[in-house]
């Protein structure tokens, strides 16, 4: 994997390109001069742990013939108070369709944050990965 960030405007605009030409606008948070130009770094790691598991969870339910029609995850996040501010804890709010049965779900979704989601496995392990199916503790 090679990535390219480069400054795009200052003082903390700035744009990462992928080998394929695909890019993504990172900017700060406003409290320290950010502009809402683009997604914060921490907002872009809880993402990419909701995208890397999304994409094992409907590959899984696909290869076991479980269809789904309806599929997205809502992010929740807790980051401490202290420098450097890790996260503490984040939630994944996993909505699928209702009629699907929920103990495949949740099987489906532990075998993912727990063995085959490569952002999950990078993660410090002292982060709390939670989640929830069709608003449903689990």
């Amino acid at each position: 994997m090679r990535l390219e960030l480069t400054r795009i405007e200052e003082p903390f605009v700035f744009s990462v390109e992928n080998e394929d030409g695909l890019k993504c606008t990172m900017d700060a948070s406003e409290a320290i001069g950010g502009k809402k130009k683009g997604m914060r770094p921490m907002e872009l790691l809880a993402a990419s742990l909701a995208g890397c598991a999304s994409i094992d969870i409907t590959r899984m339910l696909v290869k076991k013939r479980i269809p789904t029609k309806h599929f997205s995850i809502a992010i929740e996040a807790k980051r401490s108070e202290n420098l450097p501010s890790p996260f503490e804890w984040i939630q994944l709010n996993v909505s699928v369709d209702p009629d699907i049965d929920r103990e495949q779900v949740k099987k489906v979704v532990e075998l993912t944050l727990e063995k085959y989601c490569s952002v999950s496995a990078s993660l410090n392990k002292t982060i709390s990965i939670r989640y929830s199916i069709n608003d449903q503790s689990v």
